[in-house]
């Protein structure tokens, strides 16, 4: 007998939906880390980030929608450089 919701859990499982979340959670938190540049949001940002590379290469590794995979690494490089940019701001105080 199938529960309400077992029907979509493997699109919650797959590559490309593990990776576009895992982005959209890092691009979160480096905002929180730049709107509120602290020690604590900045690591929780970094780990966020952490995440979501694994993700992508997850998804990389299965040839998911690489069109879709291309534009999460560019965000992921995006978001690197903006909280590398902040850890020196922080690390300047």
């Amino acid at each position: 007998m199938a529960t309400k919701d077992s029907g979509p859990s493997w699109k919650k499982n797959h590559p490309s939906t593990k990776l576009s979340n895992s982005v959209q959670k890092a691009d979160r938190s480096v905002k929180q880390a730049m709107s509120h540049p602290e020690e604590i949001a900045v690591e929780h940002a970094f780990n966020s980030l952490e995440t979501a590379e694994n993700a992508y290469m997850n998804a990389e590794e299965h040839n998911e929608h690489m069109d879709t995979v291309q534009q999460n690494r560019e965000h992921l490089d995006m978001m690197k450089r903006q909280l590398d940019e902040v850890q020196e701001t922080l690390e300047e105080e």
